[in-house]
């Protein structure tokens, strides 16, 4: 059997694209699709069964399964050529998804020869390739399919339904004011218009008609395309609206076969109204309006706006701009929590640990009046704890792990002592990202990325990841659509994502589109060019000297805004700003992100600082805001009423635990021993701090990420694999035998054992019924198996786990 040459099947399809029954017959290509995806993927799943014996009873399902999917594969991959050639179908997805389709069938016919070869003569040769070849085969017909999903459901399709990407999608609902536009256009007026088309064609045009994706030769993401009209015309007819097919369209019913856009929500009445209004004007497109957004781009310069007056009670900064946000909102305050909760909540925060009952006694006993602030700065200058509970932060964000890809091969670079160092020695912020960016030894594994083992796409590459993470962790911002493609969600482009990547590489970079090389070199500049320019001709070394003295400086508000709200959002449970990574999006207070960056500059780029002002602020010390759902804090209509409610992070649960109970993690598992760095860092504590841990199963179940990747928030719900790990995990069933065993020998009475076990997990004493309860449950001597049960009880506790 052989291979029917490609070029042969593409003239085929030319030749016919205009006979109707094959017009019809390319359009079952969505139909059939799933047809082979299925039996090739199953025939896949079958085979791993029969690896130790080529000759298994199912053989001859998997024969039938191989033969049918093949064959399938194929005649969709034919059919699909006829549909994209009769429907207009380009752009560079389009292209990926062919020669994918193509390929695969290609495979399917080798496959079908080496399957009879197998059977011929079953020689470990003949048997081994053609289970390579079906191996292969189901993974082209799977990347076939999805690049087909994209086409037609978008290309972020399967990851816009996540929680981080909820915000990603402009809103569809249009605010302009139309009778603005009804007189004769100024030309002010005209590029304001013509910014509200290009917003309406951006939020629902795109997918199908930009670069990426160009449905009946159609593009409308530029001036020059979206007057040139498509394969059928032009579709915009100026001064004539009723003549235009583009309004036509668009003003169809919903359900019409026409209409358009033909996939997700129908434009709205304004947004019609818009588009045929800018028509009707004589569809007018300024030369200056490409430099208009069509999306919210937040200010770049800093601003230091006036305080507002002070009130009694209220003389902290934070508090005043809260409330006049309160004032303005309809708003009350909260009451102040109590000491016991005021001082776990600290202490989780600042340090990551629980506070003892000794130490709330003392607190509790103290009538001085500013003994929260005394607390908190006490807490600031235990270096050692703090570093190690910052720890966590910082490695999450700057993907520092002490295991995990690219150490095997030696392409990632641990940051772990210089960055310890750094927390430890309140290295001021400015400092901080100087030497992340332009830096040394120690602190190169931020912006080397990662070298991933074989080949991965053009977006992955080490440059390309330097690139977003330094977007996403100091700026805010989400470069990773414009690795690949001109950004559906923002204005940033291919070719400045591409020119950011070239200050990280040791030479040119030639721009890929969709993993397909364009032959373009890319330019060397910095995201804001008003921060200045960085030498294309220089070195890596001295462009990175470049660029971190651009970012650093005081001009440059994104990244303080950026900072300040990642930690606003660490201490209070929900960014000013949300998403953090987002930093275009509104703030429920432009007022008071931009005063506290400026303050935060002004005041030595201090980030204990900061954890001070916000952490003696009343409304971090007010009432807690409990949430029926994490979705209502990325809600459009969010509003601020204090600090959230939230679950303790992995670390923090697990040195609680180890507190209690017994050690979570042995030696082995400590990767980082600060003490090796620093002698006084060597703890006191008795147990490894979870931070200082390698990845494990049980932390990983609890939230903390692989940090293959940048990772600047956690979900701070509960999950099923947390459930199952906390009710049936080893290795917390084991720390708990051990914890009870030590609260045997060291309180025999169940009383005082109640008693004290409330104190130190708690930080109260036991009520009546909850005393009868663990009187009941041991007795007056309380044994192992007993204590272990009543630990897992009390550590399950919403009281214990949540962060009130």
């Amino acid at each position: 059997m052989e291979s029917i040459p490609i070029s042969t099947l593409i003239l085929v399809s030319n030749l016919l694209s205009d006979f109707w029954p094959l017009q019809l017959f390319g359009r079952l290509h969505p139909m059939l699709v799933h047809f082979p995806i299925g039996l090739l993927l199953v025939a896949v799943l079958m085979e791993l069964f029969t690896l130790g014996k080529f000759r298994h009873p199912l053989r001859a399902g998997i024969k039938f399964l191989v033969v049918l999917g093949a064959l399938s594969a194929v005649l969709t991959a034919f059919m699909g050529l006829l549909l994209a050639e009769n429907e207009g179908v380009t752009g560079s997805t389009v292209d990926i998804h062919r020669i994918i389709g193509i390929g695969s069938a290609g495979l399917s016919l080798l496959l079908l020869i080496f399957l009879r070869k197998s059977e011929l003569v079953p020689s470990e040769s003949a048997i081994k390739t053609y289970r390579t070849l079906l191996f292969f085969t189901g993974i082209g017909i799977g990347v076939a399919g999805h690049f087909g999903a994209s086409l037609t459901h978008g290309e972020d399709f399967l990851t816009e339904v996540l929680p981080r990407n909820q915000e990603l999608e402009p809103p569809q609902s249009l605010t302009v004011n139309l009778a603005n536009f009804a007189s004769d256009l100024s030309p002010e007026k005209e590029i304001q218009l013509v910014t509200n088309v290009r917003s309406v064609l951006a939020h629902n045009c795109y997918k199908c008609h930009s670069g990426a994706k160009i449905e009946g030769e159609l593009r409308l993401d530029e001036k020059e395309f979206v007057f040139a009209g498509g394969k059928k015309g032009k579709v915009i007819i100026p001064g004539k609206p009723d003549e235009s097919e583009l309004i036509r369209r668009i003003s169809l019913p919903k359900n019409h076969k026409e209409v358009m856009p033909s996939k997700g929500k129908p434009l709205s009445k304004d947004e019609i109204q818009m588009l045929r209004l800018w028509v009707e004007k004589g569809a007018p497109w300024p030369d200056g309006v490409a430099q208009q957004s069509v999306y919210r781009v937040a200010a770049l310069a800093p601003r230091k706006p006036d305080l507002p007056t002070a009130k009694a009670g209220l003389e902290n900064p934070i508090d005043r701009w809260v409330d006049q946000y309160f004032e303005q909102n309809q708003l009350s305050w909260s009451k102040a929590v109590d000491d016991r909760t005021f001082l776990r909540r600290v202490y989780l925060d600042v340090i990551g640990l629980l506070p003892s009952p000794e130490e709330l006694a003392a607190f509790e006993k103290d009538q001085n009046p500013d003994k929260r602030e005394i607390l908190i700065e006490a807490l600031l200058n235990r270096k050692d704890d703090f570093a190690q509970h910052w720890l966590t932060f910082w490695n999450d964000a700057l993907r520092n792990d002490y295991t995990g890809t690219g150490y095997i091969t030696k392409g990632r670079f641990a940051i772990t002592g210089w960055l310890y160092t750094a927390i430890r020695d309140n290295k001021p912020y400015d400092q901080f990202v100087r030497e992340l960016l332009n830096p040394n030894d120690k602190s190169k594994g931020f912006i080397e990325g990662i070298r991933w083992r074989g080949t991965v796409n053009a977006s992955q590459r080490t440059e390309m990841q330097a690139a977003q993470n330094v977007g996403q962790v100091l700026l805010g911002l989400n470069l990773k659509c414009a690795s690949c493609h001109d950004s559906f969600i923002s204005d940033w482009k291919l070719e400045e994502a591409y020119a950011f990547a070239n200050i990280f590489a040791d030479s040119t970079l030639e721009v890929s589109r969709c993993e397909q090389p364009t032959g373009k070199l890319a330019k060397t500049k910095i995201l804001w060019e008003e921060l200045g320019e960085i030498d294309s001709a220089a070195s890596k070394a001295e462009k990175l000297r470049q660029l971190a003295d651009q970012l650093v400086q005081p001009v440059n508000g994104r990244m303080y805004r950026t900072v300040v709200n990642r930690i606003w959002k660490q201490m209070m449970g929900r960014g000013i700003v949300e998403p953090a990574d987002e930093m275009d999006n509104q703030p429920w207070s432009q007022d008071l992100l931009d005063w506290l960056a400026v303050d935060f500059v002004e005041n030595g780029y201090d980030l204990k600082r900061l954890v001070f002002q916000i952490a003696t602020s009343k409304i971090y010390q007010s009432q807690s805001i409990p949430l029926a759902s994490p979705d209502l804090l990325l809600a459009e209509d969010f509003k601020f009423e204090g600090m959230t409610r939230r679950r303790m992070t992995a670390e923090q649960f697990s040195d609680a635990v180890s507190g209690i109970s017994a050690p979570l993690f042995d030696s082995v598992e400590v990767k980082f021993r600060p003490y090796q760095l620093i002698p006084e860092a060597k703890s006191n504590l008795g147990f490894a701090r979870a931070s200082l841990v390698a990845n494990n199963d049980f932390l990983k179940s609890l939230g903390r990420p692989n940090r293959e990747i940048v990772s600047t928030s956690r979900d701070s719900q509960a999950s099923l694999l947390q459930a199952l790990e906390l009710s049936n995990g080893e290795r917390l069933n084991n720390t708990l035998e051990k914890g009870g065993k030590n609260w045997v020998e060291n309180f025999p009475d169940s009383d005082k054992l109640t008693k004290e076990l409330y104190a130190r997990a708690l930080l109260r004493k036991p009520t009546e019924k909850e005393l009868a309860l663990a009187k009941k449950v041991f007795g007056k001597t309380p044994e192992i198996a007993e204590v272990q049960d009543f630990l897992w009880a009390i550590l399950l506790l919403p009281e214990f786990q949540m962060i009130y």
